[in-house]
């Protein structure tokens, strides 16, 4: 193939998923002159897996993006047919949003964000070779032979690299739904160094809505009050324009499994990707979970202007005819005509510890990662990690410092720490039990903890921002004024307290103490509390969780203190691990191959004990 000097601009991100849409769109938005390709443009902001945005944790990622700047949020809303707020019976930290997606108007609303985009030009293009020169990125090219310097760029592949679509005996190359995959570009990248691993994902079929009885269905309505992805979206434009459905799994459907094993490439070893632990295909889960009669399947719309349905929990590698008799075992599908087969899909991705925690190669200068080429899964995942790698791009060309969020900080950083500093055998998931900070860290203050770096960074106005600003004082101020009203003791102020089974009053209350009850909400006080100010809701939910929570979360705001002493003790990156005395073998091979930033990081590097962090100190403390 003949090469081409196609031109000159500032960042190239490969890719247009999820990640590559926010890496593209937060170094544009910061004045890079950006270039974003994509295999097939019909392809950018595609679902495959599951069209779907949020869920536990995931649901946390989405709003902490949208307080920072990013698109995912806006996106959602603009698309998504129906909202659930999952965890309900739960405490606040881990309630997370999660709605159901039109994957064809998701793909249009973020193609068309792209496409609009000052400073970013979207392409259709396969990427093949990064080009660097004295360890750093000096060019991309193209299957046709364009090169275009770039001095950064960003690896948003998902998984097209390397991509091979397993379906029973059957094994083609390709990236997700039949689109053109990535396969000379794992050369060049092996070729500069980057160590690559094989991971493998799996995908639902899809059914025709015609061939469903949805009478022996359950229904899963939307919730009555929506709550939407991103903060300036108004819950009064959104509505649950579609439902969903449940049915599950049978004996008959194990027996097919289980007599059927001999063919599942799972199990035969034809697959050697490793699978992601918490999405398990529907032959793992009854192989693994033996015991269990039945398990829950969910019947999703693919959109509004389609009639394919999405059989959420049933990701399967089996042959197609064994899908088949699987399927009609299930109550309301016994006639059930399947549109497009459930697949596996194995892929490449790099090894994280490679990476900084601004998402750069520490082998190629200007090289970044983001999404399943990181070892992730999921969409959420991997708009957080493009946004970051795409801001720390922009900044670095700019001259400017690195924007690494700590754990303490957010859902984002527990992510990419996770990541760089212990690495992952398997497709990362972010789960609200990775954060050890998640009562300070929820999805709904998710504005409140992060607009400010949003704006520093230029990616939020002065008037968002300054909402945010006002949202909290009025929090503050409400906050105060519970405090200093009372509540003199009645026969219908106790006659409410009673019906909520709690204790009467009997000299009068603050109304803060009332609401520090778990029986007593907001709006049952209404009654009792003429004088208050009309709030939204926003505001009156963080006056409430701010008081019925306040010792646990002011226990956990030291506990961040005690987290940023060893964070903002820098280690600098000439040290010589092997030369410190006292330091482990496996202490010393694990700091040299990981290069922490800082003593926080340090702590977190598995095969770094106590004692070798004392060590470390100690040797520090001397320099």
């Amino acid at each position: 193939m003949e090469k081409y000097f196609a031109g000159k601009f500032d960042i190239a991100v490969i890719g247009a998923g999820h990640a590559g849409i926010e890496a593209a769109l937060a170094a544009a938005r910061l004045g890079m002159k950006t270039l974003c390709f994509c295999t097939n443009l019909d392809a950018v902001g595609n679902m495959p897996c599951n069209p779907a945005i949020g869920g536990t944790g995931k649901g946390h990622l989405v709003r902490e993006l949208d307080a920072l700047g990013g698109e995912m949020g806006k996106a959602a809303d603009a698309a998504c047919i129906q909202y659930r707020m999952l965890n309900l019976g739960k405490g606040p930290a881990v309630h997370s949003l999660r709605a159901q997606a039109d994957r064809a108007k998701y793909h249009s609303v973020t193609k068309a964000a792209l496409e609009k985009q000052e400073n970013l030009f979207l392409k259709q293009a396969e990427i093949t070779e990064v080009l660097a020169e004295n360890g750093a990125v000096t060019a991309v090219v193209t299957h046709l032979g364009a090169v275009y310097q770039v001095s950064a760029a960003i690896i948003c592949t998902g998984t097209y690299l390397g991509g091979e679509i397993v379906i029973g005996e059957s094994r083609v190359k390709s990236g997700p739904d039949g689109t053109r995959g990535s396969y000379e570009l794992f050369e060049y990248l092996k070729n500069l160094g980057i160590t690559l691993r094989r991971f493998k994902t799996g995908t639902p079929p899809r059914i025709n809505r015609r061939s469903v009885d949805f009478s022996k269905l359950e229904i899963q309505y939307g919730d009555e009050n929506i709550e939407p992805f991103s903060f300036d979206t108004d819950p009064e434009n959104l509505k649950n324009s579609a439902v969903c459905h449940l049915t599950y799994t049978n004996a008959e459907t194990h027996k097919i499994i289980m007599d059927s094993l001999d063919r599942s490439p799972i199990y035969s070893g034809a697959i050697t990707g490793v699978g992601p632990r918490y999405c398990p295909s529907i032959e793992t889960k009854v192989v693994r979970f033996a015991d269990k009669s039945r398990h829950p399947l969910f019947i999703e719309p693919m959109g509004e202007d389609t009639n394919e349905l999405y059989l959420q929990g049933f990701s399967s590698s089996m042959p197609e005819e064994v899908q088949m008799r699987m399927i009609r075992t299930l109550p309301g599908l016994e006639n059930a005509e399947v549109t497009r087969p459930a697949y596996a899909i194995e892929y490449d991705c790099t090894d994280p510890t490679e990476l900084w925690p601004t998402l750069e190669s520490k082998k190629i200068a200007g090289l970044y990662g983001a999404g399943q080429f990181n070892g992730s899964s999921g969409y959420e995942e991997a708009a957080v990690q493009g946004f970051m790698a795409g801001v720390n791009a922009a900044r670095k060309l700019k001259g400017e410092s690195p924007f690494i969020l700590k754990r303490s900080e957010a859902y984002i950083g527990a992510l990419i720490d996770d990541l760089v500093t212990k690495g992952t055998d398997e497709p990362y998931r972010m789960m609200t039990s990775r954060s050890e900070y998640r009562l300070i860290l929820r999805q709904d203050n998710a504005d409140g903890r992060l607009a400010k770096f949003g704006y520093e960074l230029g990616l939020v106005s002065r008037e968002r921002y300054e909402k945010v600003l006002e949202k909290y004082a009025a929090v503050e101020r409400e906050l105060g004024r519970l405090e200093r009203q009372g509540v003199p003791p009645s026969e219908e102020l106790n006659a409410m307290l009673a019906s909520r089974n709690t204790a009467a009053v009997t000299d009068g209350a603050r109304l803060a103490d009332l609401l520090r009850r778990p029986q007593v909400d907001y709006e049952c006080l209404a009654p009792f509390d003429p004088g208050r100010p009309a709030l939204s809701r926003a505001v009156r939910e963080q006056v409430e969780i701010s008081l019925k929570y306040e010792g646990y979360i002011q226990r956990q705001i030291k506990q961040v203190e005690e987290f940023s002493r060893l964070e903002e003790k820098a280690i600098p990156q000439g040290v010589d691990y092997a030369s410190i005395k006292g330091l482990r073998l496996e202490a010393r091979e694990k700091l040299a191959e990981i290069r922490p930033m800082n003593l926080g990081q340090a702590s977190r590097i598995s095969g770094v004990s106590p004692a070798d962090m004392a060590v470390l100190m100690l040797y520090l403390s001397e320099k």
